[in-house]
């Protein structure tokens, strides 16, 4: 997947506005269905999914019990503009695409609504404008059963969005614009904030925000009597997951020296750490950098190759991919595999198992195709999740 990152303007005249009504967590039927015929336009502005379909009835709400640690995703929220089309334009030419639309997506809320259709307490901490893609979003993600209170909405700093060009191959370019994802972030997260970070089960980050609010999220400012997102979760035990996927920049040793993991693809992996990645043995002496920049465990995600977890000191951990008939669409298959992981981590399964569930629920997630009804993909790694339990 190539990406293309373009910054938002810088200012912030604008009103913050927290969602604070209480949201139960909810699950849904599962009822699978055959995508083979499905048609992009008929999909509705839903999170990625799976080959199951969303229940048409009336959602139950769930009642969590108060012990369980939520999963707490801090992260990008966007308005994805998706594209089907034969194949990428060359410099100067126009080319139709076969279809077009609107969906829900961004790297956190997707990986909060896999963890809320795994029926997993999930809370989102995110920013959205004031417009229809805001509320498209928060809608999506209400939807999937995802707490929204810590969501926050600016009046005058637009939704983030992307546009995602969707190739016959099923494989995507996409280029993004930050909009509220990079823009008008509080210097210093408040106390409520932090207070949800520090009951997490597990933490979720990427990289689509400004790493400055990562690192709040990873480490204690001790000069300003502050906590930061990281830091506050560390200070509890709460173990986090750096998802690389967002800005092209260069990694900062403050960030990875706060995080309990740290997730690359392949091509991040080499951007980097300006290493090749091209065979494992490249890629475990590009970990080895990793590990030098701070960072104990790094999970690279291999593409068609599967997964492999660096924890330093031991052996690679490898998961095989499990083959695909037909890859429909790849958009969100890492976000998917990311919150898969920390789901089945959180719950209790050793590093193996979640592995290896991490990796069911992202064939599942290629072979359906999702553009942004991440509903399935998480709602069939839902039924993953009850066969390997």
């Amino acid at each position: 997947m190539k990406a293309v990152s373009f910054s938002s303007a810088n200012h912030c005249n604008l009103k913050l506005e927290k969602n604070l009504t209480k949201q139960p967590t909810t699950t849904n039927p599962i009822d699978f269905i055959n995508y083979q015929n499905q048609k992009l336009l008929n999909k509705k502005h839903q999170f990625p999914s799976f080959s199951i379909k969303a229940s048409k009835t009336t959602q139950t709400p769930v009642t969590q019990k108060p012990e369980t640690p939520p999963l707490v995703v801090v992260g990008s929220a966007n308005a994805d503009i998706y594209l089907e089309i034969d194949r990428l334009p060359k410099v100067g030419e126009t080319i139709s695409a076969k279809s077009g639309q609107i969906l829900a997506g961004g790297k956190g809320a997707n990986q909060a609504a896999c963890g809320g259709k795994l029926s997993y307490p999930t809370y989102f901490m995110g920013q959205v404008g004031e417009d229809a893609h805001g509320k498209l979003i928060t809608e999506a993600l209400k939807n999937g059963g995802v707490n929204l209170n810590y969501v926050r909405n600016l009046s005058e700093v637009p939704t983030g969005h992307a546009v995602v060009m969707l190739q016959s191959d099923g494989q995507n370019s996409i280029i993004i614009v930050g909009g509220a994802n990079m823009s008008c972030w509080p210097e210093k997260l408040s106390d409520e904030d932090l207070e949800v970070v520090r009951n997490a089960g597990i933490v979720l980050l990427q990289r689509e925000i400004p790493d400055s609010v990562n690192i709040q999220v990873a480490k204690d400012l001790r000069e300003d009597s502050a906590y930061t997102t990281i830091k506050a979760a560390k200070s509890a035990s709460v173990p986090v997951i750096l998802d690389a996927g967002g800005m092209d920049a260069p990694m900062t040793p403050e960030l990875l020296n706060v995080v309990d993991f740290f997730s690359p693809n392949e091509s991040e992996l080499a951007r980097l750490t300006g290493m090749s990645t091209e065979s494992f043995e490249q890629i475990g002496r590009a970990v080895i950098k990793c590990h030098k920049m701070g960072v104990k465990q790094v999970l690279v995600k291999l593409g068609a190759k599967g997964s492999a977890l660096f924890v330093e000191g031991e052996k690679p951990i490898q998961q095989p991919i499990f083959s695909a008939a037909k890859v429909l669409d790849t958009t969100g298959a890492g976000d998917t595999f990311t919150a898969s992981f920390a789901v089945a981590l959180v719950e209790g399964k050793s590093k193996e198992e979640s592995m290896r569930f991490a990796g069911m629920a992202g064939v599942l997630f290629v072979l359906v195709g999702v553009s942004w009804s991440k509903d399935s993909v998480a709602r069939a790694a839902g039924v993953l999740h009850a066969l390997n339990t």
